[in-house]
């Protein structure tokens, strides 16, 4: 028994709650969820929480809720909703039809705010599965440049202000004259602070190279008729960094392409900053996707780690895995993969997908090559989510087609499986996946899916809550080898 302790639960993982009260030896407090008809979300407090250690437990993955909420069985949505009014009341969400990530973050919020004024001690907001972590602040392309585009510089031409003559700032050829002693704090436009730092044979170079003659092929052919004369010399070097640019607005624009900037989302931060704002004072989740994700926050962030669980599943349920080999399905959970291969005593292989852009009209293709030795061997892939599951059994196939695997067994933390991830696993070459239950895993979703297996982690969420309320240490939760 656990004294001034509160375990709230949000509505997408009830059952996920009740464990872990079960383990801590206490009941969910009392609360109310529901929406109204304009489809706002109601919390209510209903047990005190007045100088209270309160924990809000919300998960966020939406595979049974989030995608394909229309009609079920061709029914009538009005009837739907008068069904849902008569058995849940005047206030219940029709057939959760809106409960999707951004109805949960919104809901898990509006429950932090009420806790907090309520005059809770401390409000840690638990997330199994934390939301957005998917999205990094600033994507970046394969060579470095975030994902955006720019166009000219304003004032037409190639070499846009160039042609206007660059003032004392910069000659009239348009480049900049500085040293490293003489960089301005702020250079012209469009302009890197380090385009004049070149060697100096370059300079000369570089005046000759922004002449511009009028082309013989288009004589007459109206003013834009220009070209760069031949002379025999190579061209300035052009190529330059993020961290060329003074103005980080400038940086981002840094790849090249056409049309209009297109800024980027900082997904990462606004959620930290959005669950800051509405009252946490600290964050519990599992398996982040991005272990950096931790940093957007200003306030304490543990992170737990399924790997126990997972490596007393591969001892106890994978016959013979003193010869399997650890796969990690890319390099992205490289480490992960290692930590668990390295503590069984296990061989290590990976899966390098890259995608690459045939078309700037079509999504990228991704290519896939494996890299180590699985041939007569049971491979097991250990991966973090499972979403869609085209990277697992895209994985499979490899394995057992160019590598000659025995058998594929997939070990994922966070179990998704959103579209037609069900299906896929079905018709796949995979012989088990194998979750936690960090997300709902409905009874209907487990017999349609004879390879879905579901170990339970609340007990683990349990211990940490625990040692979070007492200021005992988590860390040493996971000192296992």
């Amino acid at each position: 028994m656990v004294r001034n302790l509160v375990l709230l639960s949000g509505s997408s993982h009830p059952s996920f709650v009740d464990a872990v009260a079960t383990s801590l030896g206490i009941a969910p407090s009392n609360r109310l969820l529901a929406k109204f008809a304009s489809g706002e979300t109601r919390c209510e407090i209903r047990d005190s929480v007045r100088g209270k250690d309160v924990y809000i437990v919300q998960s966020f993955g939406c595979g049974d809720h989030g995608v394909g909420l229309g009609h079920r069985n061709g029914e009538d949505e009005d009837e739907a909703e008068d069904e849902a009014e008569k058995k849940h009341g005047p206030h219940a969400a029709p057939r959760e039809k809106q409960h999707t990530v951004n109805d949960y973050f919104i809901e898990l919020c509006i429950m932090i705010s009420a806790c907090k004024t309520g005059s809770a001690r401390r409000v840690t907001a638990v997330l199994p599965l934390f939301p957005y972590s998917r999205q990094p602040d600033l994507p970046f392309s394969k060579v470095g440049a975030p994902l955006v585009g720019m166009g000219p510089p304003p004032g037409g031409g190639e070499n846009g202000g160039a042609e206007r003559g660059g003032g004392d700032a910069q000659g009239k050829t348009g480049t900049a004259k500085y040293t490293f002693e003489s960089v301005p704090v702020t250079p012209g436009p469009h302009v890197p602070r380090t385009s004049g730092l070149g060697a100096p044979g370059f300079e000369m170079i570089d005046m000759f190279s922004t002449l511009r003659v009028p082309s013989a092929a288009r004589v007459g052919g109206g003013s834009s008729g220009w070209a760069t004369p031949a002379l025999g010399l190579p061209p300035a070097p052009q190529q330059y960094t993020t961290h060329d640019y003074e103005n980080p607005s400038l940086a981002m624009a840094l790849q090249a392409g056409s049309g209009h900037k297109q800024f980027m989302a900082q997904a990462g931060s606004l959620v930290a900053d959005l669950l800051t704002c509405a009252g946490a004072d600290r964050v519990l989740t599992c398996d982040l996707h991005e272990s950096a994700y931790q940093g957007f926050f200003d306030i304490p962030v543990d992170n737990l780690y399924a790997r126990p669980l997972l490596k007393e599943y591969i001892e106890r349920r994978i016959p013979s895995y003193r010869d399997a080999v650890i796969v990690s399905p890319d390099a992205g959970g490289a480490k992960r993969a290692i930590a668990i291969a390295d503590s069984l005593g296990l061989n290590f292989a990976l899966i390098h997908k890259e995608r690459r852009h045939t078309n700037v009209n079509c999504p990228p293709k991704a290519t896939m090559m494996l890299v180590g030795d699985v041939a007569g061997r049971t491979c097991i892939l250990v991966d973090d989510l499972v979403d869609t599951a085209n990277t697992i059994t895209r994985a499979a196939k490899l394995l057992k087609r160019e590598g000659r695997a025995t058998g594929v067994v997939a070990l994922l933390t966070h179990g998704v499986l959103s579209g037609d991830a069900i299906a896929r696993i079905n018709a796949s070459a995979l012989d088990r996946v194998v979750v936690t239950n960090t997300v709902a895993q409905s009874a209907v979703r487990r017999a349609a899916c004879p390879k879905l297996e579901v170990l339970d982690v609340s007990a683990t969420f349990a211990e940490a809550i625990r040692r979070v309320h007492h200021g005992e240490s988590v860390s040493r939760l996971f000192q296992y080898d």
